[in-house]
């Protein structure tokens, strides 16, 4: 088992600086920071989604089972050099997209965030999937990240995109359409 923590405070981040996982020191602004900072966000943001009632047994597991990856993810933007996602993680989520998107109507329009608490908080977590991956890839134009990282997030995104869509129909709240001819016209 890894570093267990006995005391919350260190004083050793009151300069501005942070711990990475190898030991070196970076600023707690710095490009890495924001970016695996990003990824925890967002992995409350699932644990939010998954206090919500409405979530089905199915997305539940599978919400938890990112929850975990999220957490190595974060511990590989880290931790310089570390290896925790993989393609077949990619996969994975390509693969549950493409099971919860087949009984899903075409769209016509776009869908505004809305359709029910859990739908509405799953949009929340997609945008902040969305930031997150946005962060990485600022990340990736300094120092290496490995493409991986970004397909996962980029996927993770849109398959949170699917699951608003079938958690607004699940709640009976059905999703929220943007009507752009209703918008009034200046006058």
């Amino acid at each position: 088992m890894g570093n267990r923590v006995s005391r919350v405070y260190t004083r050793t981040g009151d300069d501005g600086t942070t711990g990475l996982g190898d030991g070196t020191r970076t600023r707690k602004d710095s490009a890495r920071v924001e970016a695996y900072g990003s990824i925890d966000e967002l992995n409350c943001t699932l644990g939010v989604l998954l206090a919500c009632d409405g979530v089905p047994e199915d997305i539940r597991e599978s919400l938890t089972g990112i929850q975990h990856a999220l957490f190595d993810l974060g511990g590989e933007l880290c931790v310089p050099g570390m290896e925790t996602i993989q393609e077949a993680d990619v996969s994975g989520l390509e693969q549950t997209l493409d099971h919860y998107n087949a009984d899903l109507p075409w769209l016509k329009e776009f869908i505004l965030p809305g359709g029910g608490m859990a739908a509405a908080q799953c949009h929340v977590a997609r945008t902040t999937c969305r930031r997150a991956e946005r962060r990485v890839v600022t990340l990736a134009h300094a120092e290496t990240v490995r493409i991986e990282v970004v397909h996962y997030l980029n996927r993770l995104s849109d398959l949170l995109f699917v699951w608003c869509r079938v958690l607004a129909r699940a709640s009976g709240h059905g999703e929220v359409l943007w009507q752009h001819e209703k918008r009034k016209k200046p006058a």
